[in-house]
């Protein structure tokens, strides 16, 4: 059975050869921009989700599946794409490296993080899978992540900046902008596993999982470096984050909770799940304390 480390290691391998480059492009930025973004970092943390259930259940399918965990990844960058741009987050530093905005301009910014979300589809669509998995995959993570999920939560974050939010509207934003994404890459393992009964085990699962990731971040973002970071810290001051609204001492205690919650689901599924989550989990479940 295959660790972490080494499906981490057959991701990246798959990312760098099967990464999509226009050929014979006569830009000067554009192949490189998207090279820099998706091959100089990240944690892999999302596709590495999907690819655990997959792994778990069907190991048979685990390299008919990497287009869909590259997919995964590709939509995730170009999250951080946006986000990262002056009329978001401003942010100068992602990655370890500098911000695509900063290193080139605004506009390839935005394209390539428009590049990225589609041709993210693309790699679910021309998967080794059958027709009625891939369309699943597509209606799940579109789902999870455009106009009733990331994007919206994204849209909230921004609309509600320097205006304060009751705790359980910073929850519903972030769930939105963060919790479901990462639900439903567990819920794509299951679904590519044809594993009905897990859909929604996995999927409850996943948005216990996303608020407490999105509470340590918002701890992290005035507790760490940016080097501990790899990304530019302090972004969150006129947001509605947990810290700013809670305070840090609630918000340590409020991802206790999630984390206990995380767990305590987590000893619910069968051994080999529990066992091959809990292994990609366990240097991300206390990053808070």
């Amino acid at each position: 059975m295959q660790n972490n480390k080494e499906l981490l290691g057959l991701f990246n391998s798959y990312c760098k050869d099967k990464l999509p480059q226009v050929e014979n492009s006569f830009h000067p930025d554009y192949n490189k921009g998207i090279e820099d973004i998706m091959l100089l970092g990240g944690k892999r943390f999302r596709p590495l989700l999907y690819l655990n259930v997959v792994h778990t259940y069907e190991p048979l399918l685990l390299q008919n599946s990497l287009p869909v965990s590259l997919g995964i990844e590709m939509l995730h960058t170009y999250s951080l794409v946006h986000d990262d741009l002056p009329a978001m987050d401003d942010a100068d530093k992602r990655r370890g490296i500098e911000t695509l905005h900063k290193t080139y301009n605004d506009g390839l910014a935005i394209l390539i993080g428009d590049a990225l979300l589609t041709e993210s589809f693309f790699m679910l669509s021309n998967a080794s899978l059958s027709s009625d998995t891939k369309i699943s995959l597509v209606k799940e993570l579109s789902l999870n992540c455009g106009l009733s999920g990331m994007v919206y939560g994204q849209a909230l974050d921004l609309f509600y900046e320097n205006k304060k939010l009751e705790i359980d509207k910073i929850k519903t934003l972030h769930i939105n902008k963060t919790a479901k994404f990462i639900a439903s890459c567990l819920k794509m393992g299951a679904i590519t596993c044809n594993l009905k009964h897990l859909e929604k085990e996995l999927y409850d699962f996943g948005l216990k999982l996303g608020i407490l990731f999105q509470i340590q971040d918002d701890i992290l973002d005035i507790t760490s470096s940016e080097d501990e970071a790899l990304k530019s810290i302090n972004k969150d001051e006129n947001k509605n984050s947990f810290v700013t609204v809670l305070g840090l001492d609630k918000s340590i205690k409020e991802a206790n909770f999630y984390r206990d919650e995380v767990i305590n689901l987590l000893n619910n599924f069968d051994d080999d799940l529990k066992n091959n989550l809990n292994n990609l989990l366990k240097g991300y479940l206390n990053r808070h304390i």
